[in-house]
């Protein structure tokens, strides 16, 4: 299909992004065969925090990870706290292997304290707690820090309900770069324009967006801080200026630019200075990407004859290809760990995500479906988040680096979504 790698020559091709008023709703499609079940009592006195409820937050986060199973409680009474004295033995008739006890108090400055504490039932062991202190509009913010709590704990990996993701929403001709929490909620608008936006790419410290805007009737990068929505130009040159990519250290970007005839990439600082070229060929090379270690920049180039993804030094120097099998791999996107790398594959005329080790050069195709386009790790590198096509509209999705466990996240009706990026751990 070319439509993929006519977007990825810079010729300003959107293929449909998003825009909804009402946050994605997650359907989970596929589960991993064994979740861990861990029941999570409602915390005492969380009544007094309205509609929203911390158990209802921790719950559902820990159910989107595929990872675990929440049990279904009966009313207990009376609602034990996180100073409860433990009955293991009863937990585990209840078939839990976990447990999380919490309670909500008010006080007297009109915020709430929250405490909880984490149970493991099959070793007889308290795993420890944590007490914070909230507005009633921090609710969901202190129930994705538990469930964080409570993931890495259990899994020894770290949690990223606290995490945000960005997408572009087209509703009609008006497209939203969106910013919401992980699980969809929460949403805000960082831009909206009457023309097409796409590749937003988070900085390493969360705080700024590297997108590209055709609001000026070309593609333009611009880099746009979320503190207090100020933004700046970082490449507008002769010709097309796409795919931004940001360094490990948050000091500069690679971009792909035509300015000097055909798609090169280069590099630049997010003010737009210290513009510099690092590839020099006759072919289209674009789409950078730094491994997580700064050291490496993969790319995909067709200066083979077909589209697929090499790397080189960050610094310059000579590429060196990386995938091998098929004849149309595109969109790099390097694990967390730097030991894996995420792709675009097109495998008997569907486009799919595939996941290669990069040690052993081992792929495996992780999705099912026909029309893929931006994968996007989650900063633990256990899930991708990915934008596909069912029914003619753009929706975004999301499925475990193994390819077990598979969400949908869409949106109202009519809006069409598209270009996720998640973003980074925020300390």
């Amino acid at each position: 299909m070319a439509l993929h790698w006519l977007r990825l020559c810079g010729l300003g091709l959107l293929i449909a992004a998003s825009g909804a008023r009402a946050q994605l709703q997650i359907e989970i499609t596929g589960a991993t065969e064994k979740r861990t079940p861990i029941a999570i009592a409602p915390f005492a006195g969380e009544g007094a925090l309205g509609p929203t409820s911390v158990t209802g937050i921790v719950r559902a986060d820990l159910e989107r990870s595929g990872l675990f199973r929440a049990l279904e409680l009966p009313t207990l009474n009376p609602v034990p706290t996180e100073a409860a004295n433990v009955n293991y033995a009863e937990w585990r008739s209840r078939l839990a292997d976990a447990i999380v006890l919490g309670s909500v108090s008010s006080r007297p400055d009109g915020r709430f304290e929250v405490r909880f504490r984490l149970h493991d039932v099959v070793k007889q062991a308290s795993l420890g707690g944590i007490a914070y202190t909230m507005t009633k509009e921090q609710v969901r913010a202190t129930g994705h820090r538990i469930a964080d709590f409570v993931y890495e704990k259990l899994t020894g990996d770290k949690g990223v309900f606290s995490t945000r993701i960005a997408y572009v929403v087209k509703r009609g001709n008006r497209y939203e770069l969106q910013i919401a929490d992980a699980d969809g909620a929460g949403e805000e608008t960082a831009l909206a324009s009457f023309e097409p936006i796409i590749s937003p790419a988070w900085s390493p410290d969360g705080r700024r967006l590297a997108y590209v805007s055709f609001e000026n009737k070309k593609p333009v990068v611009y880099v746009h801080s979320l503190l207090d929505g100020k933004r700046n130009v970082a490449a507008n040159f002769r010709g097309s200026n796409s795919a931004p990519a940001w360094a490990p250290d948050g000091k500069t970007l690679a971009v792909t630019l035509s300015r000097e005839g055909g798609s090169q990439i280069f590099l630049v600082n997010p003010d737009g200075s210290g513009v510099r070229r690092i590839t020099t060929s006759s072919a289209i090379d674009t789409e950078p990407r730094y491994s997580p270690d700064g050291k490496w920049i993969y790319f995909t180039s067709d200066r083979g004859g077909s589209p697929q993804i090499y790397r080189m030094a960050s610094g310059g120097g000579e590429p060196q290809r990386v995938t091998f099998e098929g004849s149309y791999n595109v969109s790099p996107r390097p694990s967390p760990d730097g030991k894996t790398l995420a792709y675009i594959t097109r495998n008997s005329g569907r486009f799919q995500v595939a996941l290669q080790d990069l040690a052993n050069r081992q792929v495996q195709i992780i999705t099912d479906s026909d029309r893929d386009e931006s994968p996007s790790f989650a900063p633990n590198g256990r899930m991708i988040l990915l934008a596909t096509v069912v029914g003619g509209r753009g929706l975004l999705s999301a499925v475990s680096a193994d390819g077990r466990f598979k969400q949908r996240l869409s949106a109202a009706a009519g809006a069409d979504v598209r270009e996720p990026a998640w973003g980074p751990f925020i300390e």
